[in-house]
């Protein structure tokens, strides 16, 4: 189990660190939240935790996005927030992505929950009335 508490951006990347380490072999990361609730900020956090160097947007329109890492390339950042159903997930060939062994860091999971693997890390992002983040993750 993790838990943290970030109270400004600074300390997404120390609570990135922290949520890498909890879950050392685990690859598939699937992050829930509120619209707004900085998903793709504190996934941008994970994917320099992770040694990319790359500009990290959300791939809203483009649904996946590909990060090259120095020691992890690629990493795999879905958006699938735009899609209708899970047959558009499966035209993307989401499997080969979600078994790969690469990370995988996905928002709006639970567009796709019927179809994601079994051993994911569900991450759970609340804004708190200041501001602040609660990021838990089981």
């Amino acid at each position: 189990m993790y838990s943290v508490t970030a109270t400004s951006i600074a300390q997404l990347q120390e609570a990135a660190q922290q949520l890498v380490s909890t879950f050392p072999k685990k690859r598939v990361f699937a992050f829930y939240g509120k619209m707004g609730a900085g998903k793709t900020t504190f996934i941008q956090a994970v994917c320099k935790v992770l040694g990319s160097e790359d500009y990290v947007t959300s791939p809203t329109f483009a649904i996946i996005n590909e990060y090259s890492s120095q020691e992890l390339s690629p990493i795999y950042h879905f958006d699938f927030y735009r899609i209708k159903g899970v047959e558009e997930a499966y035209d993307l060939g989401y499997e080969d992505y979600l078994y790969s062994g690469n990370y995988c860091l996905i928002e709006w999971p639970e567009k796709i929950g019927s179809i994601l693997p079994d051993n994911i890390v569900e991450v759970h992002i609340e804004v708190l009335e200041n501001e602040s983040r609660k990021i838990v993750a089981n």
